[in-house]
């Protein structure tokens, strides 16, 4: 993780353009090396090896570097030009910085290499992308800082390229409140169905795209709860909430209660790691039920209050954060 210790690098006053756009472009290199450096060839995953399996995936490294990067040196920028605090607040920075260290260990630490050999660990996983990272994320607001991190020269030319693409529609379209819902509902049921669930542990393309599901699923999800506008949609964000916390709380406790295991593979690994496949499975059905279910309540909860000492709904982002 000494790449991560690199990013204060780009805050200095002084030449910060020049400086952060090189140190992007060292970092990004560092980047392309770090996987061969981290990834050493473990035979089968044990205890005692476990520290050595960090990703080996050059590109999904970059994937999670360059925001962090961008958005640093677009903070600098801003600040530097208007003040701390000018387009992100001293919270909302650190909002994002938190979620965007968690989005990296759960994808490229090697607690990603042990949620292959442990159902409880993959749905640790799961639940740090979905219930700590996307929604510190959400309310770390970063595309301004974003948009500063890039040259001057390209910032008109990516928003063109962002409107032409339908990126900003479809974006758009999905953090609606009904249809955040709805993405984030049919994700998580779908990628816990069996057959799917185990083509991610079987192919390493499924995989990511399970992970990449999950990720944006939740992205939208608390982007429509979170950043409504008007109070309606406001209201609406802690009854999408709690019915989040009862769907997400029956397959939780599906998994935890059922008498047979649900995803085979398991039962090769899981010993290994002193459990059998369905004491795993029913700890990971746990680790669904009882955090994810504390991390709803609490986020509706605070939802509600905020709403209720907030009758124009303005306040409700600030309370919520």
């Amino acid at each position: 993780m000494a790449l991560v210790a690199e990013a204060p690098l780009c805050w200095p006053a002084a030449g910060l353009g020049s400086r952060c756009s090189m140190k992007i472009l060292l970092a990004l290199l560092a980047c392309c090396g770090a996987p061969a450096v981290l990834a050493h060839d473990v035979p089968g995953l044990h205890p005692h090896g476990l520290w050595q399996a960090w990703s080996r995936e050059a590109w999904l490294w970059l994937l999670w570097l360059l925001p962090g990067l961008l958005a640093f040196c677009g903070m600098a920028r801003l600040w530097r030009q208007a003040g701390v605090g000018a387009g992100i607040g001293v919270g909302a920075a650190a909002c994002f910085t938190t979620g965007w260290l968690a989005l990296g260990l759960s994808l490229l630490s090697p607690l990603d290499a042990l949620g292959e050999e442990l159902f409880w660990a993959h749905m640790v996983q799961h639940e740090v992308v979905m219930l700590v990272a996307a929604p510190l994320l959400v309310l770390g607001r970063p595309l301004p800082a974003l948009v500063w991190g890039l040259p001057a020269g390209w910032r008109a030319g990516a928003a063109r390229l962002v409107r032409a693409s339908g990126l900003q529609a479809t974006a758009h379209a999905l953090s609606q409140p009904m249809a955040a819902w709805w993405v984030h509902a049919l994700t998580l049921w779908g990628w816990h169905a069996p057959a799917l669930f185990l083509a991610a542990l079987r192919q390493e393309w499924v995989h990511d795209l399970q992970h990449a599901s999950f990720f944006i699923g939740a992205l939208v999800f608390w982007q429509a709860l979170f950043l409504g506008r008007r109070r309606e949609q406001h209201a609406a964000a802690v009854l999408y909430l709690f019915t989040t916390l009862l769907h997400t709380s029956i397959l939780g406790a599906l998994l935890a209660f059922s008498s047979r295991v649900w995803y085979v593979d398991y039962a090769a690994t899981a010993p290994a790691w002193g459990l059998d496949a369905l004491q795993d499975q029913q700890l990971g059905g746990l680790i669904m039920w009882v955090p994810g279910g504390v991390v709803y309540t609490a986020a509706a909860l605070a939802l509600f209050v905020a709403l209720l000492g907030d009758k124009r709904g303005t306040g409700l982002p600030r309370a919520a954060r």
